[in-house]
């Protein structure tokens, strides 16, 4: 954790992916994040997968480096509370309905200067989540083996929420835009990030909905390769599949390098009239007889001594893994400064944990945080936020108004 944001506090409202992710964010950047959550635990508290304990390793991993107070959110003293909170730290992160307890109005009454983030599912009001979006966004069509018919074949879902972390990270960005702009005017803000937006706004920005429009059609299917480049898996002899791309020139001599195809190469460009070493295009276009020379020069090695090849002559390239032998991975996560020791997990299960993606030179990272018990630090904010006595916040617990530590 860098105490880049330790000047930072702020209440977090939200559930699932994308709003948590931005407070997650943020704390490993130093902010206190003080997450609240109904006394129950909010939607996500037991999101699959759970340990036999019953603890959501989602929740757990979502929620590191984070504060939880437990609030009856259902009544008004509850709300009433959790809008406070909000208050007192300047800046709210939800994806609560903004015709709810936390509008910004509601939040900024008496604090010109409130920041809330809050995110959304489309622009106009309608519900949506990850695997929603993406089906609006054309991409589930694009993928599959491209001898699929183009009409009848059914659309192939990816199975990371992507639309939900690029969301969380865009709003971490936006957030940290509100905050600055705070600093320099006074000035607070209210921002709304609709998650069907970031979708179709990823889409727009990456140049694909210019393409649709330009060529008046949608793209082919094309199974494993790369659009518009030369790239794909192939096989080595003892069966290893692996991915290779060649983007630039040097990636491209290095492979033709590391499979040693320099003279088969040299006779299909002779064949076709063409130079592979002139970009992409020519690559793309004549991909299929390119792919069919590579896969019969890695038939004729182990991924090993391939792989060394490749190594040797700077290509970009990997193996595929399954999810458990990437988790089990040494050079992936036992021998990566990203990931440190286990904290004292809720779960009480000790695994990997992750640092701050962005690394700062010259300073320690520190060792990743574990994720708070719900309510474990009900006591401890509303007295240090709120100045609630000892005897008053024993009062709401006993109301049922506010719940400690689920230990």
């Amino acid at each position: 954790m860098y105490r880049l944001l330790d000047d930072l506090s702020l209440i977090e409202v939200s559930s699932f992916v994308a709003s948590p992710t931005i407070g997650l964010y943020c704390a490993q950047m130093g902010a206190e994040v003080i997450r609240v959550d109904h006394t129950a635990g909010g939607l996500d508290y037991d999101r699959y997968m759970l340990t036999g304990e019953g603890r959501s390793l989602s929740w757990e991993n979502l929620n590191r480096g984070k504060k939880s107070v437990a609030l009856d959110l259902r009544s008004g003293a509850g709300r009433e509370l959790c809008a406070e909170l909000a208050r007192t730290t300047g800046t709210l992160v939800t994806n609560l309905p903004e015709a709810s307890f936390l509008s910004h109005a509601a939040v900024a009454r008496g604090r010109e200067d409130m920041v809330s983030l809050r995110i959304m599912g489309w622009h106009d009001g309608r519900q949506a989540m990850d695997f929603t979006v993406n089906a609006a966004s054309g991409y589930p069509l694009m993928c599959g083996p491209e001898e699929w018919d183009p009409v009848a074949a059914p659309p192939v879902n990816q199975v990371l929420p992507a639309w939900d972390f690029i969301t969380g990270a865009y709003g971490a960005f936006a957030l940290m835009a509100a905050v600055h702009h705070r600093t320099r005017t006074g000035e607070g803000s209210e921002l709304r990030i609709p998650l069907g937006d970031v979708a179709i706004g990823t889409m727009a920005n990456s140049g694909a909905m210019a393409e649709m429009l330009y060529r008046g059609s949608d793209r082919e299917r094309l199974g494993n390769a790369i659009w518009g480049a030369f790239g794909r898996d192939f096989r080595s002899r003892d069966g290893q599949r692996f991915m290779v791309a060649a983007l630039t020139p040097k990636q491209w001599d290095g492979l033709v390098a590391a499979f040693g195809v320099e003279a088969e190469i040299a006779a299909l460009e002779a064949e076709l009239g063409v130079r592979f070493a002139d970009g992409d295009t020519p690559r793309f276009t004549h991909r299929k007889p390119l792919f069919a020379l590579f896969q019969q020069a890695s038939e004729q090695h182990d991924y090993a001594a391939l792989a060394e090849r490749l190594a040797q002559h700077g290509c970009t390239f990997e193996r595929y893994r399954t999810m458990h032998g990437a988790a089990t991975d040494p050079v992936l996560v036992a021998d990566n400064p990203l990931f440190g020791p286990s904290p004292a997990n809720p779960s009480g299960f000790a695994y990997p944990a992750t640092r701050s993606f962005a690394k700062r030179h010259g300073h320690e990272p520190g060792d990743p945080a574990p994720a708070p018990y719900l309510g474990q630090h009900s006591e401890e904010v509303l007295a240090q936020r709120l100045g609630l006595s000892s005897g008053a916040i024993a009062k709401l617990v006993d109301a049922g108004t506010v719940a400690l530590s689920d230990m």
